[in-house]
């Protein structure tokens, strides 16, 4: 299994960079081995699918980079401080689910957690960091959205966070802001999700502005399916309604930003 894969425009391309780093589903044997057998029959809180869900980013000029390792392996969006393992917020190698049950059957000594930094962690954000550095020196400014998505008990259906107005400008967060309401969805700013370490780290740049979009489960998945303790399926109804209105989103988006 690749560490990622990147998908490059089918037609020319725009400044704009799709980014997927917890939609990946795989979890590696002797990694699995140690996990409790209930979050690997669900993975929760996963980004489930997305990377079906806008598979059509290509098709828009757009330049995708999605994890395939699970964000249980590391997670790609928190910073790589002490303590890198622990708390599910803030951990790179989270050792609690979001609701604060054990993953583990067996916990991943240091050495082993050091291992996944070094083999997962790093190999990803340097090849993000080469690409986005790629995409300045052509376009000279670039647009990173960092996609997610998330269940719980929040009701808002996207939740758009630049870090309260700190990594993009304003401009761009009102763009897709009202790409998502012209498509009749409910749009928060800068509520629960304000952006995590990709859209942080990757905005020191000045060069590059970033945005994370966080779509809530049941706009795109089965409600049904999301009772059970299993990864839901995506080849539901709602998957694809959600998707046409989706490619709609990013077509209005990109054309604001295609060159």
């Amino acid at each position: 299994m690749e560490l990622f894969t990147i998908h490059t425009p089918t037609v020319k391309a725009i400044p704009l960079i799709a980014n997927l780093p917890h939609s990946g589903l795989y979890i590696p044997p002797d990694i699995a081995v140690m996990m409790a057998p209930a979050h690997l029959q669900s993975l929760p809180n996963s980004d489930w699918h997305l990377e079906k869900l806008y598979d059509f980013l290509p098709s828009l000029g757009i330049t995708v980079m999605q994890a395939n390792y699970n964000r249980y392996v590391v997670d790609l969006n928190r910073q790589a401080k002490e303590p890198l393992s622990g708390n599910f917020w803030s951990a790179v190698v989270p050792l609690q689910t979001a609701f604060g049950k054990p993953i583990y059957q067996t916990t991943p000594a240091p050495y082993q957690i050091q291992e996944r930094i070094n083999k997962y962690y790093i190999t990803y954000h340097n090849q993000l960091s080469q690409l986005i550095e790629q995409k300045v020196r052509e376009f000279g400014k670039v647009y990173l959205l960092d996609l997610h998505s998330f269940g719980g008990l929040i009701d808002d259906e996207v939740c758009l966070g630049n870090v309260n107005g700190k990594t993009c400008t304003e401009n761009f967060i009102n763009t897709v802001e009202l790409a998502f309401i012209n498509q009749k969805y409910q749009v928060v700013k800068n509520k629960t999700f304000t952006g995590g370490y990709i859209t942080r780290h990757y905005s020191e740049n000045k060069n590059v502005e970033t945005l994370q979009i966080e779509i809530r489960y049941q706009t795109y998945l089965s409600e049904q399916d999301l009772d059970k303790p299993l990864i839901p399926q995506w080849d539901v109804p709602n998957f694809y309604f959600s998707k046409v209105k989706l490619q709609q989103i990013i077509a209005d988006i990109a054309n604001k930003y295609n060159e």
